[in-house]
């Protein structure tokens, strides 16, 4: 399932850089150097934890963490493995139903940068 959940991790990155260009100033030069690097930290500094229910997925950006969504390691009564999960806090995911799933890729292509959901 790692490979499945980089798809994730690429989607994410994808979609911040889309963003970053939107956002872009006219004035190239002196704002694609530090363009460069915000995409840079944000590209590098999106990690998974395994826990024992989940796969978590944090962004740190210059110290702050936060948590992009879950990942169901192995089904229960609601979920499938491999679905994703909105976070509901930085230990939990919101348990109301699934984004998506991992393994079908379903979904994959509506993460966003700021995380599933």
């Amino acid at each position: 399932m790692r490979e499945e959940i980089e798809n994730v991790l690429e989607a994410m990155r994808k979609d911040y850089r889309r963003w970053s260009e939107r956002c872009a100033s006219h004035d190239v030069s002196a704002h694609s150097r530090i363009r460069d690097e915000m995409e840079e930290n944000y590209c590098n500094g999106l990690t998974v934890t395994e826990g024992s229910r989940y796969y978590k997925i944090v962004s740190d950006k210059h110290g702050q963490r936060s948590v992009n969504g879950f990942i169901v390691k192995a089904g229960d009564k609601k979920f499938r493995e491999g679905d994703m999960l909105k976070a509901a806090g930085w230990a939990a995911p919101a348990r109301n139903f699934a984004r998506g799933n991992v393994l079908d890729g379903s979904g994959v292509d509506r993460v966003r940068w700021t995380g599933i959901g």
